[in-house]
């Protein structure tokens, strides 16, 4: 064979080789997947409870991070280049803090959001390479730092700083939001809510909630969650015990909104409860009931052209040893004209043994109540995100779907029914999903949010004890490729991976 024509079998054999990887890989991205098939394929126990709460993934170094608070503020790392073989490789600890609340990656940077050693004193954000575990940056934000994110570009870190007051109730530090802009050397901004002093008697007007015993309105604020908006120009913060979503300008560090939430009535025949644990039954009915939605995590997502938040609406409440607002509808005393059978609905297995806050109700002041507020909206709600409207609610359909499985835990029913606890809103083969954690019923719940106004069941699945935390990894990041949801429990402190068939 003379030179030329080696050359051209050379080349010929090196195009077809690229061509062949690039088919290979382009097959690899571009794998269908079966929306309603999602099931377990690795599961590592960290070891027992508290000890997997949160977790984040790195898709460059392939590990996992997940936050423990078992025996300490800790953050254990996974291995996940053998998936789905899965090992600990690590245990970051932070001996100095109260405790350690959430994680989150972004471009190989870790951000770990960890208590001060007196937890209503400041706390800190930890930055660290995922590839050497060396620590970048601390930064002192708010209160108790309650959850961490990153914001889709990756030039800013924003915690939700809760600000729980301690278990006398003397001592209530303002809730805020810090943001931390990455690009300029991790400098902080910490917003407070004062500037909506103002607005406070129209807040409450829409079912906003400030209450706390000589709290002022920032003291009384208690962020819990943050979605960041696809463009990073937006964030929304869930304000649980508050009953309302503020909105957040990222770019000029500034709070321009809060939206109240309302309250759910549950004697409407679209939102029944199950309301007894001793009614030696399941069953969803109306009652003469509200129910405050309190949400705890938050999912921004886009779908048909417009953006959307969907809220996991858990139910939260201030029980302290020198406040406690929670209340057995059977201790009250009722209006008897607006409880005209008050001995009947206060029965154990009616209305009796139901939770709700004793902080709401009587309207009149004169020590009996006119209204009944549940603690908790046992529900996922979506919003449009630019105007705060509600879109849909599901909680019924939801609900009856667990009660069908047999998975309902009846125990439940006088205080959260499934409590629903996070939610993570993800596409998976062009259909816009919802992963919802079911902390009472270890589960997660799977429904089409592809139309919002109109979501569609798909699937229930088994995970550990008290599913915590929900991560949704795309495939492009996966480490086998394939859409991967991570759900870390902090009952039993296992950490599930859960992928659907292939088409």
């Amino acid at each position: 064979m003379n030179c030329n024509k080696l050359f051209f079998a050379i080349l010929m054999a090196t195009v077809i080789t690229t061509s062949c990887k690039k088919i290979a890989d382009e097959d690899t991205s571009s794998i269908t997947e079966d929306i309603s098939s999602f099931k377990e394929v690795a599961t590592i126990d960290l070891g027992g409870e508290t000890s997997a709460e949160i977790s984040a993934y790195d898709p460059l170094t392939k590990k996992l991070f997940v936050v423990s608070n078992e025996g300490g503020a800790k953050v254990e790392v996974v291995d996940l280049s053998n998936y789905p073989n899965v090992s600990k490789s690590n245990t970051l600890n932070f001996p100095a803090n109260a405790g350690i609340n959430s994680v989150a990656v972004s471009n190989g940077l870790l951000a770990i959001a960890l208590d001060g050693a007196d937890k209503q004193g400041n706390g800190a954000v930890v930055v660290l390479k995922t590839s050497t575990l060396e620590e970048v940056k601390k930064i002192t934000v708010g209160a108790m730092p309650d959850m961490v994110t990153f914001s889709p570009d990756g030039n800013y870190i924003l915690s939700a700083n809760e600000g729980e007051p301690n278990d006398d109730y003397t001592v209530d530090p303002k809730g805020t939001v810090s943001i931390i802009n990455v690009k300029d050397n991790y400098s902080v901004k910490t917003l407070d809510f004062s500037g909506f002093e103002s607005q406070k008697a129209s807040l409450l007007a829409g079912g906003f909630r400030i209450y706390g015993p000589k709290a002022t309105f920032a003291q009384d604020i208690e962020p819990e969650y943050i979605a960041v908006s696809a463009d990073s120009k937006k964030a929304y913060v869930t304000l649980q015990e508050n009953n309302g979503v503020a909105e957040i300008d990222v770019v000029s560090g500034t709070i321009t909104k809060i939206n109240p939430l309302g309250t759910r009535d549950i004697n409407l025949a679209e939102n029944p409860f199950d309301v007894s644990d001793k009614d030696g039954k399941i069953a969803l009915a109306n009652w003469p009931l509200k129910a405050f939605y309190l949400p705890d995590a938050i999912s921004y997502f886009t779908t048909g052209g417009s953006a959307y938040i969907a809220l996991a609406n858990e139910g939260d409440t201030r029980a302290w040893k020198g406040y406690d607002e929670e209340a057995r509808v059977k201790s009250l005393k009722l209006d008897p004209t607006k409880f005209p059978a008050a001995a009947t609905l206060q029965l154990d297995a009616n209305l009796g043994r139901l939770t709700v806050t004793k902080a709401y109700g009587d309207a009149d002041g004169d020590g009996d109540y006119d209204e009944l507020y549940a603690t908790g909206g046992r529900s996922l709600s979506i919003l449009n995100a630019s105007t705060g409207a509600l879109v849909a609610n599901i909680g019924k359909d939801l609900e009856q779907h667990v009660i069908d499985a047999g998975k309902y835990d009846d125990e439940r029913s006088d205080n959260k029914g499934v409590e629903v606890e996070g939610v993570t809103v993800a596409e998976v083969n062009g259909r816009t999903l919802a992963f919802i954690g079911l902390e009472r019923v270890d589960m997660i719940a799977v429904y089409d949010v592809t139309t919002p106004a109109a979501p569609k069941f798909v699937q229930l699945f088994a995970t550990g004890d008290a599913p915590e935390g929900v991560l949704f990894v795309k495939p492009k990041d996966s480490p086998n490729g394939r859409s991967l949801v991570v759900v870390s429990s902090e009952g039993d402190g296992t950490v599930k991976f859960f992928q659907p068939n292939k088409l």
